[in-house]
């Protein structure tokens, strides 16, 4: 997910997009315990998106956390 892309979205995406990614990064997590994880670089790559979704969040001046 570019900046770009998550400044284009709406508030209410913003935060619907940041819990799914939480999500996603619970499951990722979960399978790359039990081994089934096969592209370990998914998990980095959603903990940046995550980053991504909180930084521009704290540019628009909106409270997700």
């Amino acid at each position: 997910m570019k900046a770009i892309e998550i400044r284009e979205m709406e508030v209410d995406q913003i935060k619907e997009k940041l819990v799914e990614m939480k999500k996603e990064l619970f499951n990722l997590r979960f399978q790359n315990e039990v081994g089934q994880l096969e592209n370990t670089a998914t998990l980095s790559n959603v903990k940046k998106d995550i980053a991504r979704l909180y930084t521009i969040s704290k540019e628009m001046n909106l409270n997700l956390s």
